[in-house]
């Protein structure tokens, strides 16, 4: 099936489609969407040379027009990318529906009984820079939980996004699931119009780097989940297992620099800096990462960098990693709530109550002990795939599955009940009594 390829003019007919086609697939049955779910996943599986040619294209015009190499990184759709992502839609049409799970049932009075059920949030409009692999996951996990999806990527991943959505169109052409639920758009005109769709788009997922998330938030007024930056910070105790820490803050860096729970400062107790840095300095070289130290830190290792205001400020997305010196567990937590972005925390200690303290008192959607903030993944968790990753206090928090692309209704049963029995000097009483 061919790409449907639209003008700022068509775009919101396009949507309309859109939301039609939502509308069939939350009616279908589980089973239906988990069949689609499978037939998607054995396409991508028969593609896979074809999706690779596409993705080096764009790969190589992504080097020869000097786009940062986070970027290129999060770009390249390797093989081990594209079986993992296969493998996620695979755990998503595993997980348990979320359609039609009741929350509250409820008798009100005899025969007049009330029902809380999740359903679909009906279309969500998905815009990101690079990660084709991040199309993958979201068609998944928006057919599986019955929304329609406009999905929007960069130029940069054009060729990439097009094959994508081939293939996913036409394994969708031989299942129940209307292949207008998942649709693409290819210019940059078409965000903006997007953004402006609010009567049929029903939340806007960004992902990309802070700036461009940004830009989503004050350009729509549509709901936004996601998050603006991910500046992540592991915080060494004076009660660290020093040889464990090197070991999670090497993970935390350089596992995937590129991405948003990479650690981008390290915190290190004072009682502890002399002995820790040298050995830090020495691992994180071998990987090829460079140090910017505060004062403190410079004068144990006085061949690194001066760390600036602004480095406490920046996600690098590399492999460069700031380096502050703190005398206490207070002065560590007072530097996450100044520098945070909420995303992800970590300390290493072995000191269990104080690590309480730690997990009790940082304000983030993840915090961790004795681990790497790499861990917080959607696919990790357990979600069989991610969304995004939200930062906001309000729920949906932290790596985004299922759960957050499903909202509820209330379903009143009666039987000729009216309001006017229950006011009034003769009011009836309600029997509020859980079924």
């Amino acid at each position: 099936m061919a790409i449907l390829q639209t003008t700022p003019d068509s775009l919101s007919n396009l949507a309309q489609q859109t939301q039609k086609a939502a509308q069939q697939l939350a009616d279908l049955s589980t089973q239906q969407r988990n069949q689609a779910l499978e037939a998607i996943a054995q396409a991508l599986a028969n593609h896979k040379d074809e999706i690779a040619a596409a993705n080096a294209t764009d790969c190589e015009q992504a080097k020869a027009d000097g786009i940062p190499e986070a970027l290129q990184a999060r770009l390249k759709l390797s093989e081990t990318k594209l079986q993992s992502a296969i493998a996620g839609i695979k755990d998503v049409a595993g997980l348990s529906d979320p359609i039609g799970a009741i929350q509250i049932h409820r008798e009100l009075d005899t025969g007049l009984v009330l029902k809380r059920l999740t359903c679909p949030l009906g279309v969500l409009g998905v815009i990101f820079e690079a990660r084709p692999d991040a199309l993958i996951q979201i068609t998944s996990l928006a057919i599986k939980s019955g929304n329609g999806v406009i999905l929007k990527g960069g130029k940069e991943a054009l060729n990439s996004c097009q094959t994508l959505t081939k293939v996913i169109h036409e394994a969708l052409a031989e299942t129940d699931v209307p292949p207008e639920a998942v649709q693409l758009l290819t210019t940059r005109a078409e965000t903006q119009e997007l953004l402006s769709l609010d009567e049929s788009v029903d939340l806007i997922i960004p992902r990309g780097s802070n700036s461009f998330v940004r830009f989503i938030q004050e350009n729509t007024n549509i709901p936004v989940l996601g998050h603006a930056d991910g500046i992540c910070h592991v915080y060494v105790d004076e009660g660290a297992d020093l040889e464990k820490a090197v070991a999670i803050a090497i993970d935390s860096k350089t596992q995937y620099p590129a991405a948003c729970n990479a650690m981008e400062t390290l915190l290190v107790h004072s009682a502890i800096a002399e002995q820790f840095l040298p050995q830090l300095e020495k691992a994180m070289a071998g990987k090829g990462v460079t140090l910017r130290g505060d004062e403190v830190a410079r004068r144990i290792l006085p061949q690194i960098a001066q760390a600036t205001e602004a480095d406490w400020e920046t996600e690098y997305g590399g492999l460069v990693l700031a380096v502050k010196i703190v005398d206490s567990l207070e002065s560590a937590i007072a530097h996450i709530h100044t520098y945070g972005s909420r995303h992800t925390e970590a300390i290493i200690t072995e000191n269990a109550s104080l690590a309480q303290t730690f997990l009790n008192q940082v304000d983030a959607a993840g915090v961790f002990h004795n681990c790497s903030t790499r861990f917080s993944d959607g696919f990790r968790y357990g979600f069989g795939a991610e969304v995004g990753i939200s930062t906001q206090k309000m729920p949906p928090r932290g790596p985004v599955g299922l759960e957050g692309l499903v909202t509820y209704k209330y379903q009143l049963t009666g039987d000729g009940h009216i309001a006017e029995t229950y006011s009034g000097d003769n009011a009836k009483s309600f029997t509020h009594k859980d079924l």
